[in-house]
């Protein structure tokens, strides 16, 4: 048999087998930030309080096959610090000089494994991971879980994290000459989109 025709049986073959074979998509995607809210939540002893996120970004690598997420092989996102808004400008500039946003701009999360991706139905999946937590130049590494929903080319985490502040080397914002005190522990809940 000629070299040729070896080629062409072996380009056959490999042309059969790979149309038989289920696709696995990378997907790169970004934040829509239009699609994306945060809010941080607390406590003070006068009051609950809520901060919103005004400006958020981050890219994430997802492989996707036939609407079954098989893997996130990058996800980072970060959240500008000033951007961070209660509508009570008081307020903000206390957030501002707690989190040193002079210094340190960003707020940021990386991922750094995927320790268990589960379906819990069609297109939902429950990610669990660590990755390292950047807030005021201090990094600390977190176990997140996060719920993924799968919408066209789109996949929306969201969730809950408790952040205790002072972990992080942030004193908790006062006001009124230190009369109003706020907890050391918040609670960001998220529902961010990349696409």
């Amino acid at each position: 048999m000629s070299k040729f025709k070896t080629q062409i049986r072996t380009l056959l073959t490999l042309l059969i087998v790979g149309c038989n074979m289920s696709t696995l998509i990378a997907q790169e995607s970004k934040v829509v930030l239009a699609e994306s809210n945060l809010k941080v939540l607390g406590t003070s002893n006068l009051h609950d309080w809520e901060i919103n996120a005004k400006a958020m970004s981050g890219k994430a690598s997802l492989a996707i096959e036939a609407n079954d997420l098989k893997a996130i092989k990058n996800l980072d996102f970060s959240v500008e610090v000033e951007q961070l808004k209660s509508g009570k400008s008081g307020m903000d500039n206390n957030t501002f000089k707690a989190l040193n946003s002079k210094t340190y701009k960003t707020i940021n999360f990386k991922l750094v494994s995927v320790t268990k991706i589960s379906e819990k139905s069609e297109n939902n999946f429950t990610i669990e991971t660590q990755g390292d937590l950047t807030i005021s130049g201090v990094t600390k590494r977190i176990n997140q879980t996060f719920a993924v929903k799968l919408v066209g080319k789109k996949a929306v985490f969201s969730g809950k994290t408790k952040i205790d502040m002072t972990v992080y080397g942030v004193k908790p914002p006062t006001a009124l000459m230190g009369t109003i005190k706020t907890g050391k522990d918040v609670t960001v809940d998220y529902k961010v989109t990349y696409n």
